[in-house]
């Protein structure tokens, strides 16, 4: 039986990142995906017509009112045809469209008259991303119920056009490829709906007085990756963060802590979840008598700490007996025998995945990472790629294992 190509309805929004969507054109067709292409007003001032027609190999939808498109594919006939609409961009105006349920052009009428999941793309300046009204309408975009709930693939941290830095760079045309692949797949797109998932990111401070700490470089990224991509397979995701400077992700609900201590306690308070990634970087010990004024510099040389053990959260996690989770993963952060060190810390925790990774090489606070998946029966060593492309990659395993 010969298999239908999937259908892919791809939006073209107004942001400097519409060139990417001709590579992302180039890049479904090879995967065998029919495309055809609706282009805004806006987007039209980046990308040309012809460009996309070119690559598609169909003519590019424009105007909402067009006696071509009315006889022929009409606006609510193209937006039933696609087995998915990709917005890429999906620039601040379009996604506060979809949100409000407002349709006053073909790229807007179409995502309010489709029956099929849509894809955000998201693309804009960091300070956009950021704002308030942004994340109240990313939020509600996700949290539509049924299809009508959109995933969203990115954005990433880089370098913008307006030379910025921060996230909103639409993500690169390859991870949005391996997105739409996995919407098409399996029902609905979505194979961790209805699980539940802990993920811990970021640092803990320690305080010492009310000045200083103990802390680490962690930034939290590679955990809110993860969450971020948990959440795009359909699970009900809690992140416990320590300190960080990053947004929480969409359809993401985060808690907020300082201490090993407290992380311990919302982490344990979770429970009992599907699956827990263990990503942040608690410190292992705190000081056992926190001065209550700031201490001075004094002769004689510094004052001597007294340092206690934390509580150990991803060991807890792994003995919590009746509502210890079916999959366990922690992470090791390495600067010498990565994997030896690994394994020994999956025997000790008591886990059953561990990703170890070489921290030796600026990995803190940077976009990428290279890691290797210790499990019971072996390692695989993964490329270096970005810490989304590392998430994506495991929730993907992740959602293999919970659904067998």
């Amino acid at each position: 039986m010969t298999r239908t190509a999937p259908k892919i309805l791809l939006i073209v929004g107004g942001g400097i990142a519409a060139y990417k969507a001709l590579e992302l054109v180039r890049l479904m067709k090879k995967a065998g995906m029919t495309v055809r292409a609706v282009l805004t007003k806006a987007g039209a001032e980046f990308v040309t017509p012809l460009s996309l027609a070119s690559l598609t190999g169909h003519p590019v939808h424009q105007a909402l009112f067009s006696p071509e498109d009315e006889t022929a594919m009409g606006h609510i006939e193209l937006s039933r045809w696609a087995d998915l609409i990709v917005v890429a961009p999906a620039t601040a105006g379009l996604m506060a469209k979809a949100a409000n349920g407002l349709a006053d052009d073909l790229a807007s009428t179409a995502l309010l008259a489709t029956d099929k999941r849509v894809l955000l793309a998201p693309a804009m300046n960091v300070r956009m991303w950021e704002h308030p009204a942004v994340k109240a309408n990313l939020a509600r975009l996700t949290g539509f119920d049924g299809l009508h709930g959109m995933a969203v693939v990115g954005p990433d941290d880089g370098e913008m056009a307006c030379g910025e830095y921060g996230p909103g760079r639409m993500a690169e045309p390859a991870a949005i490829l391996e997105a739409v692949q996995g919407l098409l797949a399996g029902a609905a797109g979505r194979p961790l709906k209805g699980k539940r998932a802990l993920v811990t990111a970021g640092p803990t401070f320690e305080p010492i007085d009310p000045v200083r700490g103990l802390t680490n470089r962690s930034s939290g990224k590679q955990g809110y990756a993860i969450a971020a991509a948990l959440a795009d397979l359909g699970a009900e995701v809690t992140l416990v963060s320590g300190p960080t400077a990053l947004s929480a992700p969409p359809g993401v609900t985060r808690v907020d802590v300082e201490t090993a201590a407290e992380m311990h306690a919302a982490s344990m308070s979770t429970l009992p979840v599907d699956v827990a990634v263990m990503t942040a970087a608690v410190a292992d010990w705190r000081v056992d008598d926190v001065a209550s004024g700031k201490i001075k510099k004094a002769p004689g040389g510094p004052p001597m700490l007294s340092l206690i053990e934390n509580p150990d959260i991803l060991a807890s996690v792994s003995s919590a007996k009746s509502k210890r989770p079916r999959l366990v993963i922690g992470f090791a952060a390495e600067t010498s025998d990565l994997e030896a060190q690994a394994r020994a810390k999956l025997s000790r925790k008591g886990c059953d995945w561990i990703v170890g990774n070489d921290v030796s090489d600026e990995v803190f606070g940077s976009d990428g990472n290279a890691v290797t998946l210790i499990t019971r029966g072996g390692a695989k060593a993964w490329p270096r790629q970005s810490k989304a492309a590392v998430a994506r990659a495991l929730a993907a395993r992740i959602a293999e294992t919970l659904t067998d």
